[in-house]
């Protein structure tokens, strides 16, 4: 077996590493897409109650609406963080997405110089043979010539 077709194997373990890879990062993708919309409906509302004018007119509504406005925030704060923490997945999924793409042309890379390798080791065989199909025809040529001089 050529060397080239021994890096098959590798090469289609390479390539699907990278769909497993490239999955995962769409996957991580789209959940951190999912958290920045929660966040920022979470901000759109929170800034809509804070700036709404309540005819609050007792103490406990007051209260009520202070500790509401705080939860509020203790929510923006969470789904930032969340926010956070998913973005940094996705930067992991796209390092290894990146690492796993440089692994598959690096095998890539070596496939293809032993594909030319092989190559030229078949074209000098072929003009080998070529050569000797010639020097037999010329060897023939002479044998009849000088057979025919006799």
């Amino acid at each position: 077996m050529s060397p080239s077709r021994r890096l098959d194997p590798l090469l289609r373990h390479a390539q699907d590493r990278e769909d497993e890879v490239a999955k995962a990062l769409a996957e991580r993708q789209q959940a951190l897409d999912m958290h920045q919309s929660r966040l920022s409906e979470l901000r759109q509302y929170a800034e809509e109650y804070a700036n709404a004018q309540l005819a609050t007119t007792s103490a406990a509504q007051l209260l009520n609406r202070r500790a509401f406005l705080d939860r509020l925030d203790n929510a923006v704060e969470a789904q930032s963080k969340t926010v956070d923490s998913n973005q940094e997945r996705v930067d992991a999924e796209r390092a290894r997405l990146l690492l796993a793409s440089r692994d598959k042309a690096v095998l890539e890379q070596l496939a293809a110089s032993y594909r030319a390798q092989e190559k030229q080791v078949a074209d000098r065989r072929d003009q080998r043979e070529m050569d000797d199909i010639g020097a037999r025809r010329v060897r023939l040529k002479n044998a009849e010539d000088e057979g025919e001089s006799q």
